[in-house]
């Protein structure tokens, strides 16, 4: 049972380093599944600039609640 909660908390850091690194590069694809509101938030923050989209888009990654 340690063993299955190991894997998945390094299967968990893998996955949220992949989703910082699409945070970068796409901003929106990476908060596809937080909901319809924050990938239209990140997507007009990331047409307006790619900084605050990227920002946006971590902010929301890591926001504890969802």
């Amino acid at each position: 049972m340690v063993l299955e909660i190991r894997q998945s908390t390094n299967s968990f850091k893998i996955m949220s380093i992949w989703r910082v690194i699409l945070a970068i590069i796409f901003p929106p694809l990476s908060v596809i599944d937080k909901g319809c509101g924050s990938i239209l938030i990140v997507l007009i923050l990331t047409v307006l600039g790619w900084v605050p989209g990227v920002i946006a888009a971590l902010i929301i990654l890591n926001n504890p609640k969802n």
